[in-house]
């Protein structure tokens, strides 16, 4: 985080809001901020595409070996939780649709500490899963082509999104937008079917209704505590909401965009999952369902293509969950270069990761973002494992305080008095509140699950030792004009 010099001695002070340092070659035109050509579709789909993961495809075995059936009450708890946080963050977007989302309304309305923070953290969640998105889609590939080497798969897949993002953010958001499109009209599908095949049946095999939620020991075959032990697994299917208040600062009308899209982002993913896992109950005993684990051939998408007679079902899952693990990666390497892009901006990262391209890409700060991918193809190529693990509990952590911090500043924002937004949140405060116990009922799990253990011996050192840097580096190069100037950007829009 060494910056070239101290914010208040910058000559360029007088630059308007959207302007970024000049870059090496003095071009005039390179020489500027975040372009704003995020479309109202692709806003909306983005940000429900991106937590509509390879978890879903590939089912969540794990969830249903804790808790049976009754995961469904799980995944209906955690989409509450999940709605709390989509809808502050879209309340506080529509009213100040900022470069930085989320981190740079911390900065303003909390303070410049937990700005950083939560954009740093955030920075860590996106590089670890766009690494682990890309190891996904490499092994998804030897599936078909089981000669090419992972670390190879991943260098392939990194060079199309790398590219995807260098090109422009409406490329992006359009690329985006129909592999998202893939993955929604493919769940429709499969609840459609499965719908059918639940209550009515085929002629060769009898509907089975809801008789196999309780079949083999009850709804709760281990009891109601696992139910909250599995939150810890369910939530972060989840991951991706954020998008909604990082595209904000990209998006042609921010208020129109923001608005539609948060309503309807949260709404129709809780019925995606929860109809989908509800489904794959009422067809799959529970216990074979807990056992499919990441193999592709067993996955309940699998099992209910089997119903149907379909023999390629396999091939079918395949492409959804690599096409799925693909548009994970691309959304969360475009949100860790604009979160780079928004710290560089405020001076809380080296100016120059704040360069973009005449197509007003922050080239800089993809390149930083890659770092993950990077990392994934050496672990892949030399083999360590170990660290990886580590990694995405380190990713665990940092997205658990991202989410706490969305919602305090939303408190925050509420009790400001601030008005004109262009929706707000159904109970305000009282409805955040209610979000952060649900979040520290995830973080309560630390005590009975090993990884929420690892996510917290990784999380917690790494939290201190930015602290530590913001004390003796990062504050002193704050400029509060840095942040005003995204404000006032932002209100420009509106």
């Amino acid at each position: 985080m060494n910056s070239p010099s101290h914010p208040s001695s910058r000559p360029d002070r007088a630059t308007p809001a959207t302007a970024t340092p000049a870059p090496v070659d003095g071009s005039e035109d390179s020489n500027r901020g975040l372009a704003r050509s995020l479309g109202h579709g692709q806003m909306a789909m983005i940000a429900m595409g991106s937590a509509l993961g390879t978890g879903l495809f590939l089912g969540s075995g794990e969830a249903i070996a804790l808790a049976g059936p009754a995961v469904i009450i799980t995944f209906a708890v955690g989409s509450l939780i999940a709605a709390t946080i989509a809808l502050s963050m879209g309340e506080m977007a529509s009213r100040h649709p900022v470069r930085g989302g989320f981190g740079t309304l911390a900065a303003r309305y909390l303070s410049p500490f937990w700005g950083y923070l939560s954009r740093w953290l955030y920075w860590i969640v996106t590089v670890g899963v766009t690494g682990t998105e890309l190891v996904a889609c490499a092994a998804y590939l030897s599936y078909w082509v089981p000669g090419v080497p992972i670390w190879a798969g991943i260098l392939m897949f990194a060079a199309v999104i790398i590219g995807i993002n260098l090109a422009s953010v409406g490329s992006f958001g359009t690329v985006e937008f129909a592999l998202s499109s893939v993955k929604v009209i493919a769940v429709l599908v499969f609840i459609i079917v499965g719908v059918i095949l639940v209550f009515v049946g085929l002629p060769s095999q009898p509907a089975p209704g809801l008789s196999l939620l309780t079949a083999d020991g009850g709804f709760a075959p281990m009891g109601w505590a696992p139910v909250w032990v599995a939150l810890s697994i369910v939530m972060f299917s989840f991951g991706g909401i954020e998008l909604l208040s990082i595209t904000a600062a990209e998006a042609k009308d921010p208020a129109r965009s923001i608005r539609t899209a948060a309503r309807t982002t949260v709404v129709r993913l809780a019925f995606f999952y929860v109809a989908c896992i509800g489904i794959v109950l009422c067809l799959v005993p529970w216990q074979q369902a807990a056992g499919t684990g990441e193999d592709v051939a067993t996955s309940p998408f699998v099992m209910v293509f089997d119903r149907l007679g379909i023999p390629d079902g396999a091939h079918v899952t395949n492409l959804l969950v690599l096409i799925a693990a693909l548009s994970a990666a691309n959304a969360n390497l475009y949100a860790g270069s604009r979160m780079l892009h928004s710290l560089a901006s405020d001076g809380l990262a080296p100016r120059a990761v704040a360069w973009t391209t005449r197509n007003r890409v922050p080239v800089v700060g993809i390149a930083c973002s890659s770092i993950g991918i990077l990392g994934a193809a050496i672990l892949a190529f030399s083999g360590v494992g170990g660290v990886f693990g580590y990694m995405m509990s380190l990713v665990v952590f940092s997205v658990l305080m991202v989410w706490a911090l969305i919602l305090i500043t939303f408190i925050r924002f509420r009790r400001s008095g601030i008005t004109g937004a262009t929706f707000r949140v159904p109970g305000g405060i009282g409805t955040a509140v209610v979000g952060l116990l649900g979040l520290l009922a995830i973080l309560a799990t630390v005590t009975v699950r090993p990884s929420m253990q690892a996510a917290a011996m990784v999380g917690v050192p790494v939290v201190l030792i930015a602290s530590v840097l913001y004390a003796l580096v990062a504050r002193h190069r704050i400029d509060q004009a840095d942040i005003d100037e995204a404000f006032a950007e932002a209100e420009s829009m509106r």
